[in-house]
């Protein structure tokens, strides 16, 4: 019985060396053998597609780490250091060239009935609201599965869409050790690219991806400083 209990003993301390080994160390698309998706648009023409560019512009964020703060701002844009969930989602789109803000400003005139959260349109607000981003990708972006473990499928600059509206981000290039993606995200947490999925309680209700050819030039609107 003593050894029985020693060899499970030895056993379970071996598993744990195993995953406090693993701990520190992130994973990619090869290690899966998963083949990345590229953007065939590169709206801002700056020899990056759009995909690879949300996720950079997200990465930038995440790096600046703005304070979690939702207050209104009547010009719309908060400060570099506030920011929400939803901010890094138009940061992202910046990057890329595009004027996310606009583009939801047009599309509610377009479709208010649709924007179930709005009465009256506020341009200085709708575009940072999760419920209208969810609405505006529902309808523009390609829809893709809700369950992690398919691994392939969770692709960089994918957007994802958590519990009742309540959260938003956008898939890393990093993974963990079973493949699941990375979210870039802000939630007020010290770590703004993280293994989300692992953590989080809340369902997800939407996983999108914004592919600017297959939309209407109209609709879309280039970013100008």
């Amino acid at each position: 019985m003593k050894k029985r209990y020693q060899l499970l003993s030895l056993l379970l301390s071996f598993l744990f060396l195993l995953t406090a080994c693993d701990g520190g160390r992130t994973y990619n698309a090869e290690d899966f053998d998963i083949e990345i998706i590229l953007s065939t648009v590169d709206g801002n023409e700056n020899g990056i597609d759009d995909y690879s560019d949300f996720v950079i512009g997200a990465r930038k964020d995440a790096a600046n780490h703005p304070t979690y703060d939702g207050r209104y701002w009547a010009e719309g844009y908060p400060p570099d250091d506030i920011g929400v969930c939803a901010d890094v989602i138009w940061r992202a789109f910046k990057e890329a060239g595009y004027d996310l803000r606009q583009m939801i400003d047009q599309d509610i005139a377009l479709r208010l009935e649709d924007y179930y959260g709005v009465d009256t349109p506020d341009s200085a607000i709708d575009f940072r609201r999760v419920r209208n981003l969810h609405v505006f990708f529902k309808a523009y972006g390609e829809s893709l599965t809700l369950d992690p473990d398919v691994i392939a499928e969770w692709q960089p600059g994918d957007i994802v869409v958590f519990g009742r509206d309540q959260h938003i981000g956008i898939v890393s290039d990093l993974r963990n050790r079973k493949g699941h993606p990375y979210i870039i995200h802000n939630g007020g947490q010290e770590k703004r690219e993280e293994d989300y999925f692992a953590r989080t309680k809340l369902e997800i209700v939407g996983h999108y991806r914004f592919d600017a050819s297959k939309l209407d030039p109209d609709m879309l609107i280039q970013w100008e400083d």
